[in-house]
């Protein structure tokens, strides 16, 4: 790390990923300054919650903060809350702040995650939400009423939860999708039929194999949702909920490799001084041989770990974690370790989905790479634990027990 201008890291993020770069760095003996920079006016907080509950009205906002204040006081670290990056100078080692101010690094943390995508036509209109943030819940949240008609565009993890817990707070529920499957991408078609059978169960609508054209709206309100077959569906509320984007813009003279989110290596880091973390970070996992790019909040959390030793020059191995991501969906827990292929080849070793409770493993080239349970949580680490070793047995230098 260099320190030609002052002993100071810079930490654009104040994420989960943030956060856990800060603590490692005052763990492993950073003394200098640190700042924080994030674009809300907040502190770190867990935003799973946010589509499950918190948006159920179960939590209250402070049960989703990562840290108490006091905890976030012991780093001594300045927060500037509340503006963005907007430009990152390499030559002169400076972070360009949207409220006008300039900030001088000797290092620098790049954490700053992802952002929603938008429909093309009809976005602005009222009852058309995405949802990431604490205000994006609360905004969504407010909009649920029994009986109202809340069409979901998106068959992933988001739009999975927030249509379970629409159709428990009773909103009729269409969820809508141009893959045949929900959650295709994330858990493949044998899994994911499972979860089209739980949604349709409990009255979800299913609409799949089919993409949204355009949202109508009358007086400035969503009325309604074109597919591209000409279908229109009835709306009072639309959730969109169909990816998001690394939040990259303000690094795009920066001269960072940005080809899918700020391009690492198997370090994390991005280039002299500079490191990546959390949602926006693609980096060379050596345990899988490719590239990665995760939005799990555990990654995030020990990714930023990571990418601070790095910083300080205290990395004694690749960053190669077991990836672990979970769901909850009405009274189904699913929890995956590893990274699903698509195409892999799933069995099911434990229990019986017919019977709401089951364990299944993903082979893909021959060779494990994920394990998935449905209601088996103990289950769950049994299997981490074989795909620690078989994985381990392939490179047993690089995959992080």
């Amino acid at each position: 790390m260099e320190t030609g201008h002052s002993n100071r890291v810079v930490i654009v993020g104040a994420s989960a990923a943030g956060l856990t770069a800060a603590e490692t760095l005052r763990k492993d003996g950073f003394a200098g300054d640190i700042m924080l920079v994030g674009a809300e006016h907040a502190t770190p907080y867990k935003r799973p919650p946010l589509s499950k509950q918190v948006l159920a009205g179960t939590w209250a906002e402070d049960r989703a903060q990562l840290r108490t204040r006091a905890e976030l006081n012991a780093l001594n670290a300045d927060w500037r809350v509340g503006t963005s990056a907007v430009h990152l100078d390499r030559v002169r080692q400076q972070v360009h702040l949207a409220d006008g101010s300039t900030i001088e690094y000797a290092g620098l943390v790049i954490a700053t995650g992802v952002s929603p995508r938008h429909l093309a036509e009809g976005h602005e209109l009222a009852g058309v939400h995405v949802l990431r943030t604490t205000q994006d819940a609360h905004a969504l949240g407010s909009d649920f009423a029994p009986g109202r008609r809340l069409v979901v565009i998106g068959a992933g993890f988001l739009g999975c939860e927030v249509a379970a817990v629409a159709s428990a707070a009773q909103l009729q529920v269409t969820l809508v999708d141009p893959l045949l499957t929900p959650m295709l991408r994330q858990l493949g078609a044998e899994v994911g039929g499972q979860v089209a059978k739980l949604h349709q169960s409990h009255g979800v609508e299913l609409v799949l194999g089919v993409g949204v054209s355009t949202l109508k709206g009358e007086n400035g309100r969503v009325t309604e949702v074109e597919l591209t077959d000409g279908t229109l569906l009835e709306a009072d509320v639309v959730l969109v909920a169909i990816g998001s984007n690394p939040s990259i813009e303000w690094l795009a003279d920066s001269g960072l490799s940005l080809t899918n989110g700020v391009d690492c290596d198997e370090f994390c880091l991005a280039a002299p001084g500079i490191v990546a973390a959390g949602d926006v970070a693609s980096w060379h996992h050596p345990g899988y041989g490719r590239r990665m790019r995760l939005e799990h909040q555990t990654n995030a959390l020990e990714q930023g770990a990571a990418a601070a030793r790095t910083l300080l020059g205290n990395a004694a191995e690749p960053f190669a974690p077991i990836p672990f991501f979970w769901s909850d969906q009405y009274n189904v827990k699913i929890q995956v370790y590893g990274a699903p292929h698509q195409d892999a080849i799933v069995s099911i070793v434990d229990g019986d989905p017919d019977e709401g409770r089951f364990a299944a493993v993903y082979r893909h080239g021959g060779q494990m790479v994920a394990v998935l349970t449905w209601n088996l949580p103990r289950e769950a680490i049994r299997l981490r634990g074989e795909l620690v070793s078989e994985m381990a047995s392939r490179a047993p230098s690089t995959v992080s027990r």
